[in-house]
């Protein structure tokens, strides 16, 4: 952490972090949606409740605000799982198909 903060690159490392937490929820928001539909919604809530109670508790910058991130990211997660379906129902993405054994 000192070599973080001696050479000023706490904000790069945050961006660069952000943007990987936010590439990671987008094919977890499309792999719930399709193996599990939107009732998986509450582990986003759950997660994100998490995520930011631990931002408020955490004293270094670095980490409150990476859990931030991870928590506001699960929030939105929510709203995207809702909207999934209705991509899938358009036919944007694959439906699964549930195979029923006889």
């Amino acid at each position: 952490m000192e070599f973080i903060a001696q050479y000023n690159l706490t904000g790069i490392l945050i961006g660069v972090a952000t943007f990987l937490i936010i590439g990671l929820f987008h094919p977890l928001v499309i792999k719930g949606e399709y193996y599990f539909g939107v009732k998986c919604w509450w582990v986003f809530l759950l997660t994100g409740i998490a995520a930011t109670a631990g931002a408020l508790c955490v004293q270094e910058l670095l980490w409150s605000t990476l859990l931030a991130v991870w928590g506001a990211s699960s929030f939105w997660s929510i709203g995207e799982l809702f909207q999934q379906r209705e991509r899938v129902r358009k036919g944007w993405f694959p439906k699964r198909e549930r195979k029923i054994f006889e």
